[in-house]
C-alpha cells in the first residue's frame, strides 16, 4: 500500500550503478527497512535462513505505517545509509528510479538468472518497473497485496439474520458479488442488534492525512469504471477522472459511508478498520490482505467466526493495489551483500516459505501451485484480486498528486462539500497543475 507525503521525493543527484555482482568475500551487517506490521515479523523469521547460509547478519528497521513514508523518503532524499535494503511502496518506484535512490537491477538479474517472467505480471509492472511497463527493474516483487474484505461469518449464518435478510432483499445473505450487494448488506446490518449489542455495517477507509480515503474510495470507483487517463501515458484526464462512471463510483462510496458505517468514523484507516472488526462493531471491513493471516488466527474473531471475500465488482472486476517491491538502496556501502539477499529471496523454495509464514509471495511457482487456493481461507480471493488490481499514479510527483486526491475525496465524502462531479473536476485541475509543473503537460 502506498503511504505518501508531498514533496518527499525531492530531486537528488542521479546515481548510476551497474554491473554489480554478488560477493561473499566478507560477512556484513545488513539493515532492511520496512513498515512495522505482521508481514515484517514473518520476514524476520524467514531471514534467519539467509543469515545461516550467508554468514551475514540481518538487522531490521521497521517503522509504523503512519510514519513510514516520512521516515524512509527523508532517509532516501538525504542520501542516508541506514537502509541497505528497502521494501518501499509501489508509488515510490518512479521517484526511486529517477532520483537515483534505487539500484537498477537489470544487469544483476541477467547475471544471476533471475527472470521477471517468474513473477506475477501485475506485481512486476507495479512494484518493479520504471517507466511503467518497460523492462527497467528497480525492485524485486516482494509483498503482493490488495484491498479486500472480511466479515463476521458467524453472524451471516445465524438463522434469524438469514431469514430477516431474505425477507427484505429476496435473496440469501452471502458475501457480496457486486458493490450494490455490498451496500445492501452494510445497510442491513446498520444499527442491528446482535447478541445484545448494536452493530454496524462496514468499516471503510476515510482517513485524510496520508492515503486512507483514496485507497478506500478507489476500491469502489475502480469497479464502477474510474480511470486516470483516457490514453495511458498521455495524462489526458478529462473524461476519465470525471466520467459518469467515476462520478457514480464516488457517489456510491459516500452513500456507503453515510448509511453503513459506525458513527464518528471520519478519519479511519488500517488500524481503525481492524479495531472496529475485532471489537465487534461491524459485520464487514475492508483492509489489506496482508492483515488476513493475523485476523484468521485471532482468538476472538478468527477461525470459524471470520470469512473473506474479494473486493466486489460492478461494471468491471477490480481491486485497489497494495504491496511493495524490495530494492537495494544506492547509498549503501554493502550493495554486494544486499544483492546476495535479493538473490536468496528470489528462490522458489524461499518464496514458498515466505507464503507459509504469512508473507504474500508474488512468485508464480507459489501462486500457480494447484494446492495454493486451498492453502489458506483467503488464498483464492488473493489470486482473484491480483488478477484485477489497479494502482494510483506512480509518478515521481505522486505525493503531491495523492494529497490533492485526499483533500477532494474527503471534502466530498466526509465533509459534505459540493458534488462528486465537482470534486473530480477540481481534482483534474489540481493534477493538471502538477503535471504542468513537471513538464508532462
Amino acid at each position: 500500500m502506498p503511504m505518501k507525503t508531498a514533496s518527499l521525493f525531492a530531486a537528488t543527484a542521479l546515481v548510476a550503478v551497474g554491473g554489480l555482482s554478488v560477493s561473499r568475500a566478507q560477512a556484513d551487517d545488513l539493515t532492511l527497512c520496512w513498515a512495522a506490521w505482521d508481514p515484517a515479523n514473518a520476514l524476520v523469521e524467514l531471514s534467519k535462513e539467509f543469515e545461516a547460509e550467508s554468514g551475514h547478519t540481518m538487522n531490521f528497521e521497521f517503522v509504523p505505517w503512519p510514519n513510514f513514508a516520512d521516515r524512509m523518503l527523508n532517509e532516501l532524499n538525504s542520501g542516508g545509509k541506514l537502509c541497505d535494503l528497502l521494501i518501499g511502496d509501489s508509488q515510490w518506484i518512479g521517484g526511486g528510479a529517477e532520483n537515483g535512490h534505487y539500484v537498477k537491477l537489470n544487469d544483476f538479474f541477467d547475471k544471476e538468472g533471475i527472470s521477471m517472467d517468474d513473477f506475477a505480471p501485475a506485481t512486476v509492472y507495479a512494484y518493479s518497473t520504471w517507466p511503467k511497463g518497460t523492462p527497467n527493474y528497480y525492485a524485486l516483487p516482494a509483498m503482493g497485496d490488495a484491498n479486500g474484505w472480511f466479515y463476521r461469518k458467524d453472524w451471516f449464518e445465524k438463522p434469524e439474520i438469514q431469514a430477516a435478510f431474505k425477507a427484505k432483499y429476496g435473496r440469501d445473505l452471502a458475501p457480496p458479488k457486486t458493490q450494490m450487494e455490498l451496500l445492501d448488506i452494510a445497510q442491513f446490518f446498520q444499527g442491528r442488534e446482535i447478541d445484545g449489542q448494536t452493530r454496524y455495517g462496514a468499516a471503510i477507509f476515510t482517513e485524510r492525512g496520508s492515503e486512507g480515503i483514496t485507497m478506500g474510495a478507489t476500491s469502489a470507483m475502480y469497479p464502477f469504471g474510474f480511470k486516470y487517463e483516457m490514453t495511458p501515458g498521455k495524462y489526458d484526464m478529462e473524461g476519465a477522472v470525471n466520467s459518469a462512471d467515476a462520478v457514480a463510483g464516488l457517489e456510491f462510496y459516500k452513500t456507503l459511508y453515510k448509511t453503513g458505517t459506525p458513527p464518528g468514523y471520519t478519519d479511519s484507516y488500517m488500524e481503525q478498520s481492524l479495531d472496529a472488526f475485532k471489537s465487534g462493531q461491524v459485520a464487514m471491513a475492508m483492509n489489506w490482505f496482508a492483515f488476513f493471516p493475523g485476523l484468521y488466527a485471532d482468538p476472538d474473531v478468527g477461525g470459524d467466526k471470520i470469512g473473506f471475500f474479494v473486493n466486489p465488482g460492478e461494471k468491471v472486476e477490480a481491486s485497489t493495489l497494495g504491496g511493495q517491491g524490495i530494492s537495494v538502496v544506492s547509498y549503501s556501502d554493502k550493495k554486494d551483500a544486499a544483492l546476495e539477499y535479493i538473490k536468496w529471496f528470489a528462490q522458489p523454495s524461499v518464496q514458498k516459505k515466505w507464503w507459509d509464514l504469512g508473507g504474500y509471495s508474488c512468485h508464480l511457482s507459489v501462486l500457480n501451485d494447484p494446492n495454493f487456493p486451498e492453502s489458506a481461507p483467503f488464498a483464492a480471493d488473493f489470486l482473484q484480486a491480483m488478477d484485477g488490481v489497479q494502482d494510483f499514479w506512480q509518478e515521481p510527483a505522486y505525493a503531491e498528486l495523492l494529497l490533492a486526491m485526499q483533500k477532494r475525496l474527503h471534502d466530498y465524502v466526509v465533509a459534505d462539500q459540493g458534488t462528486a462531479k465537482e470534486a473530480l473536476d477540481k481534482l483534474i485541475g489540481d493534477w493538471t497543475e502538477t503535471f504542468e509543473d513537471e513538464g508532462k503537460l
